[in-house]
């Protein structure tokens, strides 16, 4: 009886293990029967502005019901092509990713239409200690003197005079990838051509200074700036800024009543005596 019943399981066990066997060669076969398409992708990473060579390109099988729009799947139809967007390696090169043909390297292929970019000199502490980085957003301040009336000296001024502008480049190096602080002597900013033309008056009037954005941060604040007797004058700042003090409101007048004027009483014309109780009293009529 014990025979049979371990003859039972062993048995069990073999026809599981069969089934398992089948199951798992059905699904290698239908797996390596899914349609794939050989797409384009980076074998290395490819800084934005970097002209694209074969070396840089491998070709994967990628599922065909899965393949991104844009996609290429031979590597001479990128030949050549300039990068506008960082490409990490073992992604997908798209279209949506490369400048026109025919478009040549370098930072002037990553500047958006209608822009311009300018490079400003900068130091250690004006370049926000390293922290202002390709793709980051800064506002530009300047520290100037304003122009006063005839007969007074300059008054000593700081503001901002431009905000949310993308930094494309900093010394000579346009990568978006790293993290890490660079303390550099030059940064390339991207600029309408009025806002050009506002920062290189602004940079030959005064010391300019970068403020770091948050990357979320697309607010613009007009702010009327601040001068060296606001800065030491906390009161005199409010003031300004609030607008003209309030005018006290005027005294109320006081009415008095009119005080009524004496006058001499009218004489009596007639009058009579009255004895009562042995005393005697005068009332006149």
């Amino acid at each position: 009886m014990k025979n049979l019943k371990a003859f039972g399981l062993l048995l069990l066990a073999v026809v599981a293990g069969l089934a398992a066997a089948v199951y798992a060669a059905g699904w290698l076969s239908r797996q390596g029967s899914i349609a794939a398409t050989r797409v384009v992708v980076a074998a290395v990473d490819i800084d934005l502005g970097s002209k694209v060579t074969p070396q840089m390109l491998s070709t994967v099988d990628w599922p065909s019901g899965s393949v991104p729009p844009g996609a290429f799947k031979d590597v001479k139809e990128v030949q050549d092509r300039v990068v506008k967007v960082g490409v990490n390696r073992g992604e997908a090169v798209l279209d949506r990713k490369l400048m026109p043909a025919g478009s040549q390297g370098g930072l002037s292929a990553v500047i958006a239409e209608g822009k311009r970019a300018m490079t400003v000199r900068v130091n250690d502490v004006i370049g926000v200690a390293g922290f202002a980085l390709p793709g980051n957003h800064v506002d530009v301040m300047v520290n100037g003197q304003r122009d006063a009336g005839k007969g007074e000296m300059p008054v000593p001024v700081s503001m901002t005079v431009l905000e949310h502008v993308l930094v494309l480049a900093v010394a000579q190096e346009a990568g978006r990838d790293e993290t890490k602080p660079k303390v550099v002597n030059a940064v390339t900013l991207e600029l309408s051509p009025a806002d050009a033309e506002k920062l290189d008056l602004a940079r030959s009037v005064g010391t300019l200074s970068l403020v770091l954005r948050n990357q979320l941060d697309k607010d613009l604040v007009a702010t009327p700036g601040i001068s060296k007797e606001q800065l030491f004058s906390p009161g005199v700042m409010t003031a300004k800024l609030d607008g003209p003090p309030a005018r006290p409101a005027p005294a109320p007048v006081v009415r008095r009543a009119a005080v009524p004027v004496a006058t001499a009483p009218l004489e009596p014309k007639d009058c009579v005596e009255v004895v009562s109780h042995g005393k005697r009293a005068q009332h006149c009529f």
